[in-house]
């Protein structure tokens, strides 16, 4: 761990880390371009990053392509972070990537780490038996692009026809259409009218999972999209995902999912 520590106390090496979580797989020249240090001072500090296992290497070809290892630092925070502890700094990290992630516009971004496979992030998205276990919600389709998604809730199922499947490639991407505000859906959760009557009258909307290799970690991008100006539903989703998305994390990584009050 000392080596972790003195890796992390040099900005010019955080810099690095930094530009490797915002494109992994980068090469030494890539690396240095808008840099204001000399290759050899870049590749002295990947060295030391390295040698703290902060960061990987792959050979491609002639290349040699650097990607960022967070485990060292969740070993850190493993040390003196309880399970429970843990999963609750989790949710209120994402929470503030989600939140530092979101634009101005018709859109919520929300983006996370996980240690997993993109295989087991897939079936945790698409499996109704897991999506049920961290979000309460069964959902159920095909995943054929074109075929249907239906939501079944503990008070509702939801089988609109216009929730669907926009984009299925498995195990690096899912699209689907969000469902609309049915009249059983108002029926069993029909306590806000005001928000309800709004909802209702939105056009629908869209998520998008994006899951990428990220060393022993997979990178999840979440964008839920095609919201209207001033949208009461995009309210609704940017403070939904966060906990949901947290309760995946825990259950790929635990076993168990989070119990988010």
């Amino acid at each position: 761990m000392d080596e972790v520590f003195k890796a992390l106390a040099d900005p010019s090496r955080r810099r690095l880390l930094d530009r490797l979580n915002e494109r992994n797989g980068q090469t030494l020249q890539e690396l240095c371009a808008g840099l204001a240090m000399a290759r050899q001072s870049v590749s002295k500090h990947l060295a030391v990053l390295e040698a703290a296992r902060l960061v990987t290497t792959q050979r491609r070809g002639r290349e040699k392509l650097h990607f960022l290892n967070a485990e060292p630092i969740n070993a850190i925070a493993d040390r003196w972070m309880n399970r429970y502890d843990r999963a609750r700094a989790d949710a209120l990290a994402d929470l503030k990537h989600a939140l530092e992630e979101q634009t101005m516009d018709d859109r919520f971004v929300y983006i996370t780490y996980i240690k997993s496979t993109p295989e087991r992030t897939w079936a945790a998205l698409t499996d109704p038996a897991f999506t049920k276990r961290y979000w309460g919600v069964a959902l159920k389709s095909d995943w054929q692009v074109g075929s249907a998604v239906t939501w079944e809730l503990d008070k509702v199922t939801i089988a609109d026809g216009g929730s669907v499947v926009l984009a299925a490639e498995p195990p690096r991407k899912l699209s689907y259409s969000w469902h609309t505000v049915t009249p059983e859906f108002v029926a069993a959760f029909g306590d806000d009218h005001d928000f309800l009557e709004k909802a209702s009258a939105e056009r629908r909307s869209k998520v998008t999972f994006d899951i990428e290799p990220a060393g022993d970690l997979v990178k999840l991008t979440v964008t839920h999209d095609d919201f209207d100006p001033g949208s009461v539903i995009l309210g609704g989703v940017s403070e939904g995902w966060p906990p949901i998305l947290s309760s995946l994390k825990t259950l790929l990584e635990t076993g168990e999912p989070l119990t988010v009050e």
